[in-house]
């Protein structure tokens, strides 16, 4: 946009001046005429139309705009200006915005948007071309590999500092947040992983633990980068890998496991039982001591009234005869006799 108008005031100023000489000319030739008498044929006169109105309204654009480049910087939305002076870099950063600068003085632009770092198994999905998973060590010295994606950011409050202070090629931006990614991000994170995770055995590590393994890893680097005046936005686990030693480890775990359920519900099983024969035992002692103590009141009223025997055979006959009687005799010898014939 600045272009377009700097070539429009030029083109202005230039009709103007054009426009000015033209005109001065045909004025020129109209007054030579008319002081002649009118005599001969008449000049071709051509006036162009408002000449002056255009020529100082392109002078008065092209100083705006001449100001504007010398004089005033804009900085964009994602960028953050670092004032650069003959005597050092001034502490105050250039925020969003259009800013008065000396034509002396020069501004550098830092990104301040949110870059994301990150480490992956796969060729494709990684910042590097190559295989780049980070593989810590576990409690039991098994390594698993994780995929990490870092966001982070710089402080835009602390742009004149990361200016001063953090290696970078001055034509080009990037090649200092290359340089934050390489040695800053990249050796932060994969220090922090590997101190963390050897806590952790290998089962936890690799599943059950990993919101955990995540947070501590946040929290040290975060210190870290605080310290070089970055921002850092999230730590996302995305993807935890392992070798074939760790896998021998999750089957020899699952079968452990397994055989303790099923040492479990042995026990259960068997508790169980014994506890319904505690039970079984429990009720046949109340049965036995309930039949004693029925026959200890039973002899103790035949004690007292030995007609109870007789009101109790009594009580259970059935209206017939007996058919053998036995008698006994005075030698001890009994007699069956047969009643019914």
């Amino acid at each position: 946009m600045t272009i377009i108008l700097f070539i429009v005031a030029l083109l202005g100023i230039a009709y103007g001046i054009v426009g000015m000489i033209i005109n001065s000319a045909s004025a020129s030739k109209k007054a030579a005429y008319t002081s002649s008498g009118s005599r001969g044929n008449a000049p071709e006169l051509v006036f162009l139309p408002a000449v002056k109105v255009i020529l100082s309204l392109s002078a008065v654009l092209f100083a705006i705009m001449l100001f504007f480049s010398l004089f005033v910087v804009k900085i964009d939305g994602p960028k953050v200006g670092v004032l650069s002076t003959p005597s050092g870099v001034s502490e105050e950063p250039l925020h969003t915005g259009w800013h008065i600068i000396a034509p002396w003085n020069n501004v550098h632009t830092l990104d301040k948007t949110v870059w994301v770092y990150t480490f992956s198994q796969s060729k494709k999905d990684g910042n590097r071309p190559d295989e780049d998973a980070i593989w810590a060590p576990t409690k039991e010295g098994f390594k698993l590999g994780y995929d990490v994606s870092i966001t982070w950011r710089i402080d835009a409050n602390q742009a004149p500092w990361i200016y001063q202070n953090i290696s970078g090629d001055l034509n080009n931006d990037t090649s200092r947040y290359r340089w934050i990614e390489d040695n800053i991000v990249r050796s932060d994170t994969k220090s922090a992983m590997t101190s963390i995770t050897k806590n952790y055995d290998v089962i936890s590590a690799y599943s059950t633990k990993r919101d955990e393994i995540q947070k501590t890893v946040f929290d040290i680097l975060n210190k870290e980068m605080k310290k070089r005046r970055l921002i850092l936005e999230a730590v996302n686990i995305r993807e935890v890998h392992y070798n074939k030693d760790f896998e021998t480890a999750i089957n020899n775990k699952k079968l452990a496991e397994q055989e303790a359920l099923r040492l479990v519900d042995v026990t259960r099983q068997k508790n169980e039982l014994l506890t319904q024969a505690k039970i079984d035992k429990d009720i046949a002692i109340q049965q036995a001591e309930g039949e004693a103590k029925a026959l200890q009141i039973k002899g103790e009223s035949i004690n007292k009234n030995p007609k109870v025997i007789e009101l109790n055979l009594i009580e259970k006959w059935d209206g017939k005869l007996p058919e053998t009687l036995i008698n006994g005799g005075n030698n001890g010898q009994s007699l069956l006799l047969n009643l019914a014939k």
